[in-house]
């Protein structure tokens, strides 16, 4: 399923009326610190698992 640009507009719309423009760049900046985040703990995650010893099982 894909957004045309008449759904996208209508959704940025939505989003200025129900948040304004103050809050809503508090959210947007909220929502990529928190893809940050969540992208740098999955790495640390993969970088732990490769460092863990063949014979030590899983939790």
């Amino acid at each position: 399923m894909r957004l045309g640009t008449t759904e996208i507009v209508l959704i940025i719309v939505l989003a200025l009326v129900l948040f304004g423009g103050g809050k809503l760049a508090g959210v947007g900046k909220a929502l990529g610190k928190s893809i940050k985040d969540f992208k740098n703990e999955v790495k640390e995650d993969d970088a732990d698992k490769d460092k863990k010893p063949e014979g030590e099982q899983k939790a």
